[in-house]
């Protein structure tokens, strides 16, 4: 899927962006990084990224604010566990959405945030912030690499 996503430039890359922010397991920072190898255009390619993640966190945000504590409670999670873990969101806030760029994990913050219904423009705001900084620290380590 990699090879196919390269094949279409920044397209590629948004698409690829949006499916890792999402349940999908795929790496975004991976498509980047071969993507800048290829001399693509840096902002451009850290633009069409970081809209492609952003997105599917929202995405993401969306999925978890339709979400009903019975259907957690269904896959065997107390309403304790959900309480302890909404405490903790209340207590950080819409903050925690910058963690959504943390592999793996970050979907996870991402549907939490919606599920327990932050501000929504707050949590994008942040979710972009954390985003878009994930993607400029792979394009200078990318740099980097080039100059040595």
């Amino acid at each position: 899927m990699l090879d196919f996503l390269l094949e279409y430039g920044l397209i590629g890359l948004f698409i690829g962006s949006f499916l890792a922010a999402t349940v999908v397991p795929f790496s975004a920072d991976v498509l980047l990084v071969g993507l800048l190898a290829t001399g693509i255009e840096p902002w451009s390619a850290i633009a069409m990224a970081t809209l492609g993640n952003w997105l599917g966190g929202a995405t993401s945000y969306g999925v978890g604010r339709i979400g009903k504590w019975e259907w957690i409670e269904k896959l065997h999670v107390s309403r304790e566990s959900l309480e302890k873990q909404k405490a903790k969101i209340d207590r950080f806030g819409a903050a925690i959405a910058l963690l959504t760029w943390v592999p793996f994990i970050g979907d996870v913050f991402a549907v939490a945030l919606g599920f327990y219904r932050v501000k929504f423009v707050p949590a994008m705001f942040w979710m972009l912030i954390g985003k878009a900084g994930r993607f400029i620290c792979w394009y200078y380590i990318v740099y980097l690499f080039q100059m040595l």
